[in-house]
């Protein structure tokens, strides 16, 4: 790990450790203590990445139980040998995806967040891979996330505009647009075309 990301990693772990402490803590002055620490972390990422201390908390300090990793899908969605990808407010494009909402299953949420970005009714129909974020994707976030990218197959639908994306496109693997690279990089993309080419494809996990 780059040394200046060593400060992220502390307070990750000052995070997880508050976190585990104010969920199985019983002593009152304890917990009072493991609200400090967890104040303290969040402090922690506002002061180094320049994020306002308000967001950090929403994003780093909401959360109760046992600290896990956040779920991230991304379909993969072919035509012939071009990829879709919708295109975000800030020019960029990305595989259609998102958070898991917590009512849904990675294959119902696959599948609700490419209806809702490029308007397309899909099967999901593969799991190509499940990756630690933070192994493959910067910046590196203050909490973790696990990105399942889900081969699937369109069955109708049109894109229409919406409150995420301004417009969805086929792309073949040399003719890459811009990406957003903290959401999916080249190297993401071109393992969604190997396994859309493979014939016994196995999911790749880290």
């Amino acid at each position: 790990m780059d040394r200046n990301e060593k400060w992220l990693q502390w307070a990750v772990e000052l995070q997880s450790i508050a976190q585990a402490g104010l969920t199985y803590g019983k002593d009152v002055f304890d917990r009072e203590r493991y609200e400090q620490i967890r104040e303290i972390a969040a402090e922690m990422i506002a002061y180094q990445s320049e994020i306002p201390l308000e967001k950090v908390k929403d994003l780093f300090c909401n959360e109760t139980g046992y600290q896990t990793p956040k779920l991230d899908t991304r379909a993969a969605i072919f035509q012939g040998d071009r990829i879709l990808l919708v295109q975000e407010k800030n020019g960029t494009w990305s595989l259609p995806g998102g958070w898991v909402d917590v009512n849904v299953s990675v294959k119902e949420n696959a599948i609700k967040e490419v209806k809702e970005e490029a308007g397309l009714d899909v099967t999901a129909d593969l799991v190509i891979a499940v990756q630690d974020r933070e192994k493959h994707n910067l910046p590196v976030y203050a909490h973790k996330v696990c990105k399942i990218f889900v081969l699937c197959t369109v069955t109708g639908g049109q894109f229409e505009a919406n409150l995420e994306t301004v417009d969805c496109r086929y792309f073949g693997l040399d003719e890459l647009p811009t990406l957003a690279t903290e959401k999916n990089n080249e190297e993401q993309i071109r393992m969604c075309f190997d396994a859309y080419h493979s014939e016994n494809w196995k999911t790749r996990f880290d």
